[in-house]
């Protein structure tokens, strides 16, 4: 049986969740991007198995559909740039280090709202591969899905949401993903690295082996970054095999404790 909190609240009760998360207990603050990347003691996410890439009944593309596991960039999604790398406004600068001094106490994913894109919780996703629309189902965060439609452009007038809205074609062996409409309420990690309404993100998704996702993420939002830069996530297969249930309000403990922190 899984204990449930918000994923932020691991950080205060890590040494309940260390059996079931893979993931250090004060990761985001400060942020490893905060740290020279001499000092980091760096930690490695095991790889999946090795094997043939499965792919569609009709061989045309890779198949993505799998449970895929934690790809180590939770707590910061910006842990492959050295310091001052990351390419922030004074804005965005401003925003970062302001969390990063509060703890992350203002974290819309600690009060059980959703994560958005690219950002990622440490449990597992499911994703569920069709002609038309790929569907990537969250275990963790608010238990949520997204829906990534094939081979349309976006809607002239875009709602804007947290998870944006996105649109997806095959080029090649990569599912190329680009994602604008968002809310301007998310943050890209727990770190607080910080996005706009103008935030697009283009995700290029591809199944090297039988048991690894590789996710190349390009962040654009010029409001809070002078320049788009990217990421690229290795996620490994999920040994499982399975989501459970996890509902983010269920025994949930953290509002109280960052309330704490504002006084």
């Amino acid at each position: 049986m899984k204990l449930v909190v918000p994923f932020f609240a691991i950080a205060v009760t890590a040494a309940i969740l260390v059996p079931f998360i893979p993931v250090p207990a004060n990761g985001q603050f400060p942020a490893e991007s905060t740290v020279p990347m001499k000092q980091r003691k760096g930690r490695k996410i095991a790889k999946g198995p090795d094997g043939p890439t499965p792919r569609t009944k009709d061989g045309k593309h890779p198949d993505l559909t799998a449970v895929w596991g934690y790809a180590g960039y939770t707590s910061d999604i910006a842990k492959d740039y050295d310091v001052g790398q990351v390419p922030m406004t004074k804005l965005g600068e401003s925003l970062f280090l302001e969390r990063q001094a509060n703890q992350g106490r203002d974290d819309p994913e600690a009060r059980c709202l959703p994560t958005g894109v690219p950002r990622r919780d440490p449990y597992p996703t499911k994703i569920i591969q069709t002609d038309d629309v790929v569907v990537v189902l969250y275990e963790g965060n608010i238990h949520s899905y997204r829906q990534i439609f094939m081979n349309r452009e976006h809607p002239k007038d875009v709602n804007p949401t947290w998870y944006g809205d996105s649109v997806g074609k095959w080029v090649g062996d990569e599912l190329v993903v680009d994602t604008i409409g968002f809310n301007g309420n998310i943050w890209l990690d727990m770190a607080g690295h910080p996005a706009s309404e103008q935030l697009h993100v283009i995700e290029r998704y591809s199944r090297p082996n039988y048991g690894n996702l590789r996710n190349h993420i390009t962040i654009d939002d010029p409001m809070m970054y002078t320049k788009p830069w990217d990421i690229v996530e290795m996620t490994p297969l999920e040994a499982s095999g399975e989501i459970m249930e996890y509902i983010c309000t269920e025994n949930e403990r953290d509002s109280k404790h960052l309330d704490n922190l504002k006084k």
